[in-house]
Parts: structure tokens; C-alpha cells; sequence
């Protein structure tokens, strides 16, 4: 093994372990539940379709796609959400397969799929460019591509924004998740591979915090990224304090009142090149 893959092998290790830690099936369970379903409408899911979700976590998008009567295929790097997903899917009444892979090296053929999608998954891929080609490659001509991200103007960007300075450094050729909700960035990334690519910004209501702390709490406890910035800190109090401000002082700018927030997200669908 070279020293790139070693390098590579550490770094996928630290993202399994980052999404394992807290409870972020919570998260996709509690507070952005309508996104799934969001994504499995834009792109037609229906009856008899193979469709595959990347970096599909406990199955925000996959379930949903399962029920509409989907073939469906999870994939995730962290197998202990798929194992939540698989407790879930069962108590819904919904057959699908969950497979634990890596988004930038999918161990699926070329062209396996009718649908590829992912609901705020795949962004956080270290590596964009090759995350993207296996999107690309595991759709048969002619299929869709869809895909939920947060866009960097949007909430959950300001976030990782007021995190970056308590948080470890990237790892070198890192690139940021919340460039996948620029609209540019991921007509870069899939190219003339696809057509009919369309890029709609959208928000998703949020109503599951009274005030700014308590988000601040369920993130804190259950959100890897948010959980590894505070574990960066060492236990410095007066740096941690200054970070509980930070997402106090974002949830109140994005306050609407009692609380309810609107968090924007960039909705990509795209058909490949037949």
C-alpha cells in the first residue's frame, strides 16, 4: 500500500467514525425528515426502477424511494447508520438493500442503476471530482442523477462557516461539502457526462427547536461535524464558550419566530448522456 493510500484509507476511517458518533439518524429523523421524499419526486422514482442512494445514511431517500416501489439500493461508509436505516425500513414495511461503500469508489458496475441520487450525502465526500465520476459512471444513459445539498449561503453553510475555526484543519485536497450547493461547482463536476441539468435553490422548514440553545444542544450531541469541532477544542472552556455563541448567534439571525428556521438547500437533477 502507497503512501496515498494509506493517507486515504486514515482519512475515510476518521469520516466513518465522525458520522458515527451522536446520532445523526436523530437528525435526519427529526428535523429534515421532508428532504427525502423531496429528492424521490424530482427524480420520478417509481415501481420497477433500480435506484441507488450514496452516502445514504439511515435512509432519509432510500425508504422513501423503497416505498414509491423502487429497487433500491443504500450505500453508506458508516455501517452503523445503515443498521439504524435497516431497523427503520423494517418497522415501515419497506424492502431495500444496504450496502456499506465509499462514495468515491462505489462497488457497483458501470450503468447499474436507473437512478443515482443523494440527499445531503455525497457533499461530504472529501474528494468532489471523483465523488462525482461515480455518480456518473453507475447511472445507465439515460437515467437520472439527483441530488440535496446545502448550499454555502444557506444555513447549514454559515454553520460549518462559524465551526471552521474550532475545527480540525481538512485534510490536503479536501474540498469544503457546501460547494456542492454552488451551482457552478456541480455543473463542473458532472460536465458534458450529463444534459437537462437543472439547479434549484429551495428551503426546508425547520420548526423542531424553541430557541437558538436548543439546537445548539441537538447538535452538539448528535451532529459528527459539530460533535468533532467541539472534541478539537481539548476541553477549553473559554474557546467552547465561544463556540456555543457562534451557533447561538446563527440560530437567532435565522430566527423567524418561536424558533422556526428556513434552511436552503440547492435540488440538482440531471439525465445522463445516452
Amino acid at each position: 500500500m502507497g503512501e496515498q493510500d494509506r493517507d486515504d484509507t486514515v482519512l475515510k476511517g476518521r469520516h466513518r467514525a465522525m458520522w458515527a458518533s451522536g446520532d445523526y439518524a436523530a437528525v435526519a429523523a427529526e428535523v429534515i425528515p421532508a428532504l427525502g421524499p423531496v429528492l424521490v419526486e424530482a427524480c420520478g422514482v417509481r415501481a420497477g426502477q433500480r435506484v441507488l442512494d450514496v452516502a445514504a445514511g439511515s435512509g432519509n431517500a432510500a425508504i422513501p424511494a423503497a416505498l414509491a416501489g423502487a429497487d433500491v439500493v443504500a450505500s453508506d461508509l458508516t455501517p452503523e447508520l445503515l443498521e439504524i436505516g435497516r431497523a427503520d425500513a423494517a418497522a415501515r414495511g419497506a424492502e431495500l438493500e444496504w450496502r456499506t461503500a465509499d462514495a468515491e469508489a462505489l462497488p457497483f458496475g458501470d450503468a447499474a442503476f436507473d437512478v443515482v441520487l443523494s440527499c445531503v450525502g455525497v457533499m461530504f465526500a472529501p474528494h468532489h471530482r471523483e465523488a462525482a465520476g461515480e455518480l456518473v459512471r453507475v447511472c445507465r444513459p439515460g437515467g437520472t442523477i439527483g441530488l440535496v445539498s446545502w448550499t454555502p449561503e444557506g444555513f447549514i453553510g454559515q454553520m460549518f462557516a462559524a465551526m471552521k475555526p474550532y475545527a480540525p484543519p481538512p485534510p490536503p485536497g479536501a474540498q469544503p461539502p457546501p460547494l456542492w450547493g454552488d451551482p457552478g461547482h456541480v455543473a463542473g463536476l458532472l460536465g458534458d457526462r450529463v444534459e437537462e441539468l437543472a439547479a434549484v435553490r429551495r428551503t426546508v422548514r425547520i420548526d423542531r427547536f424553541g430557541k437558538p440553545a436548543e439546537f445548539r444542544d441537538f447538535f452538539k450531541e448528535r451532529y459528527g461535524p459539530t460533535i468533532t469541532a467541539y472534541r478539537n477544542l481539548g476541553g477549553d472552556p473559554e474557546r467552547a464558550a465561544a463556540l456555543d455563541e457562534a451557533l447561538d448567534d446563527l440560530a437567532r439571525r435565522h430566527d423567524l419566530g418561536g424558533g422556526a428556521m428556513e434552511w436552503e438547500y440547492l435540488l440538482v437533477t440531471a439525465r445522463k448522456r445516452g
